[in-house]
């Protein structure tokens, strides 16, 4: 008997940067690509990030200079696929008596400036503190510093673009739909899928099956696929805050602390400031980690360190915390452990193939993608003659990267009803999808009903249609940030309007 042909090429276990970046990849080849994500897209790791496409200035100290080229390398290319969702940003180093001597950090600029492909992005100049607006938020002691370059980004929104590109080449996208198990039958991957809604469940069969489980990566492995894991996974909980703005101008702080630590200060959301990161291993559920009292405490207490005004818990309007699922390198700490990535293929003979992957970060998502696709490329039919590569532009992205301002003027002058931060914020959520979100709109009853803030019916409308939207937190708190801004009150009526819709919806489609 002969073994079935597989329905999919490729099929994915985890809607995160990576799985969702790698199943791009292969659909941009001309694969038939399934993806499946037990929760929402980016509802874990990719979601908690400190929305930084950066270098990683302090791996230097690690020697990890590959990482540090590869990533550096990628910023001006993400930027370039993704200008609404990747913006350049100005970064201050103070320098701290008594910490790393001023030379260091000058040496450690210098090679960050020319280890990768810098063009557009502005390199390092040092600063007289007392002499510059961004040296105004900061004590009196501080008085030497360097401002460099890296870029921000929107981890959760950059997730659901890479699926969207994926889905508009064919792929099939599934969320809250978990992965039972998987094995190897007839010379290919049956993947049984459960519908969390439903419970109903399903098997998929693929030519190759590629673990982008993220925190869960060792446990699907062990629990779901009955495999050896390849490698050894160090669980990292890193956790952030957000407050009231603590400074007027657009430039970020990287502050130094006596354990070696670095926390960063952005301008988030316009009105807020985000500080970040910690790092503690993690042993508990990677779909519930919380920031502790303890690492609040520790981030207030740097930026108080830093800033002239104290920085307390009761400042802080909203935390969140990630589990990284870090490639065990046997590091002392949590904060030395590498964040380069680990491609683990199991390929036996006349057997379909298993691609885990181990460690990685949002900055290097698109080169791992490529590695994924060099390393499956004997397991899969020929690329699709003149396939785009996986540094063309993401939808919205389809515009300049000094062009977000021109195409904000363009849609407040069709639309003149909403204003000018209603249009900056959907310019900067959707770029040139915002048309789509738009199209039939023309006065501001057309949007519908306001759930709060800016937030109107037209918008959810498009998220749930066209971005896998199913909750309220799925919008306020991933596709857009406007948990910030709306009440308690607020979100429950939104969640309950979606769920709503949800029903009318499953009832049209089984009548």
């Amino acid at each position: 008997m002969s073994a079935p042909q597989p329905v999919f090429d490729l099929a994915v276990i985890g809607g995160g940067v990576n799985g969702c970046g790698i199943a791009r990849a292969a659909a941009l080849a001309g694969h038939k690509v399934f993806v499946c994500e037990q929760d929402d897209l980016a509802s874990a790791t990719s979601s908690a990030s400190t929305k930084l496409i950066h270098g990683g200035l302090r791996y230097l100290e690690h020697r990890e200079f590959r990482l540090v080229r590869e990533s550096l390398r990628e910023r001006e290319v993400l930027w370039r696929m993704a200008p609404h969702l990747i913006r350049p940003m100005r970064f201050v180093l103070p320098h701290h008596p008594g910490m790393r001597p001023a030379w260091l950090l000058r040496l450690g600029l210098f090679l960050y400036d020319h280890l990768g492909g810098r063009e557009r992005l502005p390199g390092t100049r040092r600063l007289k503190l007392r002499h510059e607006p961004a040296g105004a938020p900061l004590q009196d002691r501080y008085a030497l510093g360097f401002e460099y370059s890296d870029c921000c980004v929107d981890d959760a929104r950059l997730v659901v673009a890479l699926a969207q590109d994926a889905a508009a080449r064919g792929a099939r996208i599934c969320t809250r739909t978990r992965a039972v198990s998987a094995r190897r039958e007839q010379g290919a991957w049956s993947l049984e899928i459960e519908d969390r809604h439903a419970g109903s469940r399903q098997t998929v069969q693929a030519r190759v099956l590629v673990n982008a489980a993220g925190p869960w990566v060792a446990s699907v492995l062990a629990d779901r696929l009955r495999q050896a894991a390849a490698a050894h996974v160090r669980l990292v909980q890193g956790s952030h805050i957000v407050t009231r703005r603590l400074f007027d101008h657009d430039s970020s702080y990287i502050f130094q602390n006596p354990d070696g630590r670095i926390v960063f200060a952005i301008p988030f959301e316009r009105d807020f400031t985000l500080l970040g990161t910690t790092d503690r291993d993690y042993d508990g559920d990677p779909a519930s980690p919380a920031a502790s009292d303890e690492e609040v405490a520790y981030l207030c207490r740097t930026a108080s360190t830093y800033f002239t005004r104290t920085v307390t818990p009761a400042d802080v309007v909203w935390t969140y915390a990630g589990v990284r699922p870090l490639h065990d390198d046997g590091a002392a700490s949590a904060q030395a452990v590498t964040r380069d990535y680990l491609l683990a293929l199991d390929a036996p003979p006349d057997a379909p193939a298993l691609l885990s992957v181990f460690g990685g970060k949002i900055t290097t998502f698109r080169r791992l993608a490529d590695a994924a696709m060099t390393k499956l490329a004997p397991f899969l039919p020929a690329a699709a003659a003149g396939a785009p590569g996986t540094d063309s532009a993401l939808p919205g992205g389809d515009l300049p990267v000094d062009g977000v301002a021109a195409l904000a003027a363009e849609v407040q002058a069709r639309h003149p009803y909403l204003s000018a931060e209603h249009v900056q914020r959907l310019v900067r959520l959707y770029g040139t999808r915002v048309w789509t979100l738009l199209r039939g709109v023309r006065a501001a009853s057309g949007l519908g009903r306001m759930f709060g803030a800016d937030l109107s019916e037209a918008e959810v409308a498009y998220l749930m249609a066209e971005e896998w939207a199913e909750t309220a937190a799925d919008i306020v708190w991933r596709r857009t940030k406007l948990g910030l801004r709306m009440t308690a009150a607020e979100v429950q009526s939104l969640d309950a309007w979606m769920m709503s819709r949800r029903t009318r919806q499953s009832d049209k489609l089984t009548s």
